[in-house]
C-alpha cells in the first residue's frame, strides 16, 4: 500500500519507552496546511496535535493564545447518548477542564509581550480504554508548538499519577483510579514543574510532594523525545516583535510611582484598591500635562501598561526588601475572616464567607438521586455526577460593567476545584440518598475566590444537614522568586497574584489534603520550592478551618423543612423487575397512588422521596411487599392457591408460594386437605424451612387462625 503525501516531505517518526509503553511522535502524515501538526500514538490512543500561528500582525493588549482539547465520540467507539444531538458540539465540562490542564503549563513559556495569534488543538482520534488520553493530548499540543518556530520555551510534558497499593503509577485503568487515594497531574519542562493539579483523599503533605517528584522524573523521556523530533524537523524560527513598554518610559514611570507615594501604598484592602485607582487617574493627568493633550492619547495604553508594571515592581520590592505585603500583612498572615450560615430562609442550606474583600455566598439544594447529572463524554459510559458545584462571578464583583453570559473556562475551572475539594468528605448514596447542588455566588473579588467557594460550600453543606465526614477549608498561596531566594505568601490577594511567580491553591481537612491547583508564571520550579509552599499552607488552612468550625461545628441534625424527605431501602437486584413491572406498570401505579417519587439503582438501592411522610411510608410498604425475602420462623398471612392430596400451596408474598403438607395443617390428624382448607381461603402460616433448592415448607401447627 502506498501513502500519498501532498506535502512532498518525508514522514518523520521518533519513538521512546514512556512508562512501560512505546510513545511515538510522527509528522508529515496528516495536517499538511497547518503551521505544525504531530500525530502522537501511545498504546491504542492516537491524538492529533495541531498548531496554527497567524500571519498578520495583531494589535491587542494581551497574548491571543487559545488551547483546546477535542473529544471525538468515535475515538471510543461511542455515539452520544443524547436523544436529539449526536454530533460533537459545545465541549463538555470535562473537555474544557482538560483544555485548561494543557493550557496552564504552556502559556507561561511564551515571552511577555508576544502578541502573535496562536491556536493549538489536541483532537483525540482513537482512545485506549485502559487509561485517560489527557496527558497524551498535552504532549501532542507541546510537540506541535515545538515545530512552529515561535518563541515557545518548551517542550512540556505531564503525567496523571495515582497511588495503588502504596506505589505511585501513571496511566491507571478505571479500577486502579477507583482504588487510588490520589489523582495528581504534574506538568513541566526539563528543568522544573510548571503546573500541578490534584484531587486526594486526605493525603499527607509529604506524600503529595513525593508524588510530584516521582511524576517530574517519570515524564522526562517525553520531553527528550520532543527535542529529538524538533532536531530532525529543524523548524524555521519565525520573526516577531515583543510589545513591551519603552524602556525609557518604564524607567520614568517607575520613578514617578516610587517618588509619588512610595510606602504609602501599603494600605489594607479596599483602601489600597481605591488609592491605586486614584493614583492611576492622577498619573494619566500628570502625563497628559507633561506630554501634551494632543500627543498623549496615542501613548496612553503604553503608559498605562508601564504604570501597571511599576505597581507590580513596587509589590515585589516591598516583599523582597522589607518583608511587607501591599496591605501591610506579614508573609504568613491571613486576612480578616467572617462567616455566617442560614441567612437565606427558603433555601435548603446557605452561607456567607468573607476573607478580606473576597466574599462568596453559597447555596445548597437537595433533590432525589434522579436529579443527578448524566455525564456523556468520550471517556465515561453512563456516568453520573451526584454532587455538582457551580461558580458564578459577574462583572460587578470586580467593579466592572460586563455583559452577563454563560460560564467561561475560568468559572468552570474554579467550580470544579471547589467541587473536587469536597468530594472526599461527602457521604455515600446509601448514607445520604440525595443529589446535591452547591452554587457559589461570588459577591466580591480580591483574590482567592475559588478558596472562598470551597469554604462557603463547606459551611452551606453543613447548614443543609449533609453529613460531611469532616469540614474542608482552602487557602491560596503565592510565591516571589528573587535570584536564589524565594518568598512564600499565605492567602494572596489580587496585587500579589498579578505581581507574583506562582498561584497555589490547596484544600483539606484536619487530617490531610483533598485538592491542589498550582500554576507557575516562571519557567519551572524545583520540587523543593513547591514543598515549602505546601508546608506553609498547613497553618493557614488550620487557622481558616478553626474559624469555620466556630461558625458551625457540625452538620445540622435535621434538614430544612423545605428540603424533600427521602427514605431508602435496599433490595435484591434480581427483584428490581418486580418493582418496575411489565412496561413500568407497577412502578407507575405505586407513584400514581402514593404521590411519591421513586428512584431505582442497578445495585438494588431504592429511594423514595416526597414532602409527605405518609406517602413515603405507603410506597415503602408496597415495595417491601413486592421484594421481601422469605424469613424462616416468620408468620405470614397468605391465600391458599392450590390444593393437592398431599397438602396445599399457600401464597405468602407476591410471586412466592410455600408448601403446606397435610401433616402440618393441624395438631390433629387430617384425612383430606379439603376437610380443612379451600382454595382462596386466607390462612396464617409459619415458614418452617427453605431447602437447598429454595423450596419453602410451611406449617399451621400451634398457630391461632383469625
Amino acid at each position: 500500500m502506498s501513502i500519498i503525501n501532498p506535502s512532498g516531505k518525508d514522514i518523520i517518526s521518533v519513538t521512546t519507552d514512556f512508562c512501560g509503553k512505546p510513545l511515538t511522535l510522527e509528522v508529515n502524515r496528516v495536517g499538511f496546511r497547518t503551521t505544525a501538526s504531530v500525530l502522537v500514538t501511545y498504546g491504542d490512543t492516537v491524538v492529533l496535535g495541531t498548531a496554527m500561528v497567524g500571519s498578520r500582525p495583531v494589535v491587542l493588549d494581551y497574548f491571543p493564545l487559545s488551547i483546546d482539547y477535542e473529544e471525538k465520540m468515535y475515538a471510543a467507539g461511542k455515539i452520544s447518548g443524547s436523544r436529539f444531538i449526536k454530533r460533537e458540539g459545545r465541549p463538555s465540562d470535562e473537555a474544557i477542564l482538560i483544555g485548561r490542564l494543557i493550557d496552564r503549563p504552556i502559556r507561561p513559556l511564551f515571552p511577555k509581550g508576544y502578541r502573535q495569534e496562536v491556536q493549538v488543538v489536541s483532537s483525540v482520534l482513537s482512545m485506549d480504554p485502559n487509561f485517560r488520553p489527557d496527558m497524551v493530548a498535552m504532549i501532542a499540543a507541546s510537540s506541535a508548538l515545538m515545530l512552529t518556530g515561535t518563541p515557545f520555551d518548551g517542550p512540556v510534558a505531564g503525567l496523571r499519577v495515582g497511588r495503588v497499593k502504596g506505589e505511585f503509577k501513571a496511566f491507571l485503568n478505571a479500577e486502579e483510579r477507583e482504588a487510588s487515594d490520589l489523582d495528581l497531574v504534574v506538568a513541566g519542562i526539563e528543568s522544573g514543574i510548571t503546573m500541578v493539579e490534584a484531587g486526594a483523599n486526605e493525603v499527607s503533605e509529604d506524600d503529595l510532594v513525593a508524588a510530584m517528584d516521582w511524576a517530574f522524573k517519570a515524564f522526562q523521556p517525553a520531553i527528550s523525545l520532543q527535542r529529538e523530533l524538533a532536531t530532525k524537523v529543524a523548524p524555521v524560527a519565525q520573526e516577531y516583535e515583543l510589545v513591551l513598554p519603552n524602556e525609557d518610559i518604564q524607567k520614568a514611570v517607575d520613578e514617578w510611582v516610587k517618588g509619588k507615594l512610595g510606602d504609602k501604598l501599603r494600605k489594607a484592602y479596599p483602601e489600597r484598591n481605591e488609592m491605586v485607582n486614584e493614583l492611576r487617574w492622577t498619573f494619566h493627568e500628570a502625563m497628559t500635562e507633561k506630554i501634551g493633550v494632543e500627543e498623549y492619547p496615542a501613548l496612553k495604553d503604553e503608559y498605562d501598561e508601564a504604570f501597571t508594571m511599576a505597581l507590580h515592581k513596587d509589590v515585589r520590592r516591598g516583599i523582597v526588601e522589607d518583608g511587607v505585603r501591599p496591605d501591610g500583612r506579614k508573609l504568613d498572615e491571613i486576612r480578616e475572616l467572617s462567616s455566617e450560615v442560614g441567612l437565606l430562609p427558603r433555601t435548603h442550606g446557605s452561607s456567607l464567607f468573607t476573607r478580606g474583600v473576597t466574599q462568596g455566598m453559597n447555596i445548597v439544594t437537595l433533590a432525589p438521586l434522579s436529579f443527578a447529572q448524566i455525564v456523556d463524554t468520550m471517556e465515561v459510559t453512563d456516568g453520573e455526577r451526584r454532587y455538582m458545584h457551580h461558580y458564578n462571578a459577574p462583572g460587578y464583583t470586580v467593579g466592572e460593567v460586563r455583559r452577563l453570559g454563560s460560564p467561561g473556562r475560568r468559572e468552570i475551572g474554579h467550580g470544579y476545584l471547589a467541587e473536587r475539594a469536597l468530594i472526599p468528605v461527602l457521604p455515600t448514596e446509601e448514607e445520604f440518598p440525595y443529589a446535591i447542588r452547591s452554587v457559589t455566588e461570588i459577591m466580591s473579588q480580591n483574590g482567592s475566590t475559588s478558596m472562598a467557594a470551597t469554604c462557603s460550600s463547606t459551611l452551606a453543606l453543613m447548614d443543609a444537614g449533609v453529613p460531611l465526614k469532616a469540614p474542608v477549608s482552602g487557602i491560596a498561596m503565592g510565591l516571589m522568586v528573587d535570584g536564589d531566594k524565594h518568598y512564600v505568601l499565605s492567602d494572596i490577594a489580587d496585587a500579589e497574584d498579578f505581581a507574583g511567580d506562582m498561584d497555589f491553591k490547596v484544600t483539606g481537612t484536619a487530617n490531610g489534603i483533598t485538592a491542589v491547583q498550582m500554576d507557575m508564571k516562571v519557567h519551572g520550579l524545583p520540587v523543593s520550592v513547591l514543598a515549602d509552599a505546601i508546608k506553609q499552607s498547613g497553618p493557614g488552612r488550620k487557622h481558616i478551618l478553626d474559624h469555620m468550625v466556630a461558625t458551625i461545628a457540625a452538620p445540622r441534625e435535621k434538614l430544612s423543612p423545605y428540603a424533600p424527605r427521602i427514605e431508602k431501602i435496599k433490595i435484591n437486584p434480581e427483584k428490581i423487575g418486580a418493582v418496575i413491572g411489565k412496561g413500568g406498570e407497577t412502578i407507575n401505579k405505586i407513584t400514581g397512588e402514593t404521590g411519591a417519587m421513586i428512584d431505582i439503582k442497578d445495585d438494588g438501592l431504592i429511594t423514595v422521596a416526597s414532602n409527605d411522610t405518609a406517602s413515603i411510608e405507603k410506597a415503602l410498604e408496597w415495595i417491601r411487599g413486592l421484594t421481601e425475602e422469605p424469613e424462616v420462623g416468620k408468620l405470614y398471612t397468605g391465600k391458599v392457591v392450590t390444593i393437592k392430596d398431599f397438602g396445599a400451596f399457600v401464597n405468602i408474598m407476591p410471586g412466592t408460594d410455600g408448601m403446606l403438607h397435610i401433616s402440618q395443617i393441624s395438631e390433629q390428624r387430617v384425612e383430606n386437605v379439603t376437610d380443612v382448607l379451600k382454595e382462596g381461603q386466607m390462612v396464617t402460616v409459619k415458614l418452617a424451612g427453605i431447602d437447598e433448592k429454595g423450596r419453602l415448607s410451611l406449617t399451621m401447627k400451634g398457630i391461632e387462625q383469625q
